[in-house]
């Protein structure tokens, strides 16, 4: 273990039919599967789709930081 971390961060899109929460939750469970080390993320933007004056599905952008392995 060093005395130091180092982090970088990616910019990630995800989507829900449900929710805002389970949009977030989704893009964290798909971008866990290439990307370790995941330990925060920020909500950049949030938007969503219209169907027939309903809400059609959530969209979230969203920054995840990551630890570079070994830092």
């Amino acid at each position: 273990m060093t005395d130091h971390h180092v982090y970088k961060k990616v910019e990630i899109v995800g989507s829900s039919r449900k929710s805002i929460e389970n949009a977030i939750e989704n893009a964290l469970e798909e971008c866990g599967k290439s990307i370790r080390n995941m330990e925060w993320f920020e909500v950049v933007e949030t938007r969503g789709h219209i169907v027939d004056g309903k809400v059609g599905h959530y969209q979230v952008v969203m920054k995840v930081g990551f630890r570079i392995k070994d830092s």
